[in-house]
C-alpha cells in the first residue's frame, strides 16, 4: 500500500491499542501520532474535527474508534 496510514492516540487509550493491534494483524504500516507528547498532533487531530482517539487516516478516509468494518473498507480502497 502506497498510501500513508496514521494512527492518532493517547497513552493508556485501550481502542488505540486495539487499532494498531488490527493495522499490525493486517501487515499494514502506520505512523502512530501520539497527541500526549506532541502538540501538533493534537493540533492535527482537532483541526480535522476530532476530540477523540483513535482516529485513523487512509488517504481521504477517516476512522474515529476501533472499527474493523471501516478499516477493512478504507484499506481496500486505497
Amino acid at each position: 500500500m502506497s498510501t500513508p496510514v496514521i494512527v492518532y492516540s493517547n497513552v493508556n487509550c485501550p481502542f488505540c491499542e486495539q487499532v494498531k493491534g488490527f493495522l499490525k494483524e493486517q501487515g499494514v504500516d502506520f505512523e502512530e501520532r501520539n497527541i500526549a507528547h506532541n502538540d501538533q498532533y493534537f493540533d492535527e487531530l482537532t483541526g480535522m474535527g476530532f476530540q477523540s482517539v483513535p482516529v485513523t487516516v487512509i488517504g481521504e478516509h477517516k476512522i474515529l474508534g476501533m472499527n474493523t468494518t471501516r478499516l477493512k473498507k478504507a484499506l481496500s480502497a486505497e
